[in-house]
């Protein structure tokens, strides 16, 4: 078996207060990209050693600059890119949140950003799984979003 690089990712289905999804484009200026152009949820690599929901809060917010507050696990989902040359097999846990601020600031790994009706992913150019996700949200979510964990 060849030489496969696992690694552990922590990414956000970032819900506004208008029950509005956050969608970010890859740039062309991402190192790492595998994506480029295309739509994904904020969120990437957690670093050895680092605890799940710190790495969450800290990939989102150098990602797109908000502090959020996660609600739930809500998808897991793995793909196998090469990055740089090297086999990576990627895991990634999907994480229902509230964004506590609006402020969007892109890093340079993204280009564009949009707050979508979560209904309306289809008519994005979405990464898989992220596509999957957000349809799982709409499956599992008949009603409004909860604003705190308690109900």
């Amino acid at each position: 078996m060849t030489d496969i690089l696992q690694r552990v990712a922590a990414k956000g289905l970032v819900v506004n207060g208008e029950g509005k999804v956050l969608i970010l484009r890859e740039a062309n200026t991402y190192e790492e990209g595998t994506n480029i152009g295309r739509f994904g949820l904020p969120g990437g690599r957690i670093d050895p050693g680092e605890l799940f929901y710190d790495g969450l809060a800290r990939e989102i917010r150098e990602e797109c600059g908000l502090a959020v507050q996660p609600l739930k696990p809500l998808y897991v989902g793995e793909w196998f890119p090469t990055i740089k040359g090297v086999k990576n097999h990627i895991t990634a846990i999907f994480v229902a949140c509230t964004a506590t601020d609006q402020e969007i600031t892109l890093s340079e790994e993204h280009d564009s950003y949009e707050w979508i009706n979560p209904a309306q992913y289809h008519d994005y150019d979405m990464m898989d799984p992220d596509d999957k996700v957000i349809q799982a949200w709409l499956d599992h979510n008949a009603r409004p979003f909860p604003s705190t964990l308690t109900q």
